[in-house]
């Protein structure tokens, strides 16, 4: 089933109408706007495409509707999918920022205040391990063990660690941003992080799969198909000129005239008879 972005668009944004404050509907403008024999106007939305009825304006802004090359057509089509499939890539990578951001900054934390925080994180390993005993998970360590191996592990390391997560988290918001914006750059940088990221996965999976390892394996799987396939990178399905082109074919007023009345079916109402 086809997914309908323009009506998603218009469903967010309102329906993108002109001529609305026009006096005069001329028969030149039937493509945008109709006028029927009681004087109810019908406008064609410049995005999804369907045809709503308006009154007639009582102090009109304008003397004609405006001519084709006054319009600012919407996004529509390919573009407006390409929008929002970016943009929800886009949030996921705005997510994977805070949640490395924060990890990053607890590890960078936990290095340089272990020491002032050893005993008193011992007293509550403690409490805690008497109140709950026995292993963490089966035949696996305690608590108190899997804490004393966290405050064994070397300040270099720990360093080493809350920069490598702060750099991801940058390389991540960089990501984002890009994204969002539709840059192409940020598509590659997208499919090839990405696809690094999926042998380590792939490895945790094989190790020991939970829920939450799937999802994430399964969600960055997608996002790699759709930026090979659908954005046709590294020249694939005739890579980028063939995807400006049909981003080209469905950009402005050309796309307009295409999918003109008769042409396209999803109108919520019946537009009248020219």
């Amino acid at each position: 089933m086809k997914v309908g972005y323009e009506l998603l668009g218009c469903s967010l944004h309102g329906h993108a109408l002109v001529g609305t404050d026009a006096a005069t509907v001329r028969a030149q403008d039937a493509l945008l706007v109709r006028e029927d024999a009681d004087g109810l106007r019908w406008h064609r939305c410049l995005r999804c495409d369907a045809w709503l009825p308006r009154a007639a304006p009582a102090r009109p802004a304008r003397a004609t509707v405006p001519d084709p090359g006054e319009v600012e057509v919407p996004l529509r089509g390919r573009p407006l999918r390409d929008r929002y499939v970016l943009r929800l890539i886009a949030l996921d990578r705005a997510v994977h920022v805070v949640v490395l951001t924060l990890f990053g900054t607890a590890v960078l934390l936990f290095a340089a205040y272990r020491e002032a925080w050893g005993p008193t994180a011992g007293q509550i390993v403690g409490i805690l391990q008497a109140g709950i005993p026995g292993p963490v998970g089966h035949g696996g360590p305690t608590l108190l063990v899997e804490v004393e191996r966290a405050f064994a592990v070397p300040a270099a390391t720990l360093y080493w660690l809350a920069v490598a997560l702060l750099a991801y988290a940058v390389l991540e918001s960089v990501e984002a941003v890009g994204l969002w914006y539709a840059r192409r750059w940020a598509e590659y940088l997208t499919f090839v992080a990405t696809t690094v990221l999926l042998v380590p996965e792939v490895w945790e999976i094989t190790h020991g799969p939970t829920p939450v390892k799937v999802v994430a394996l399964v969600v960055n799987v997608a996002v790699v198909a759709y930026l090979l396939v659908a954005k046709r990178l590294f020249g694939l399905r005739g890579g980028g000129r063939a995807e400006e082109a049909e981003r080209a074919h469905d950009t402005g007023w050309p796309a307009v005239e295409r999918a003109g009345p008769g042409t396209r079916a999803a109108p919520v109402t019946a537009p009248p008879g020219p």
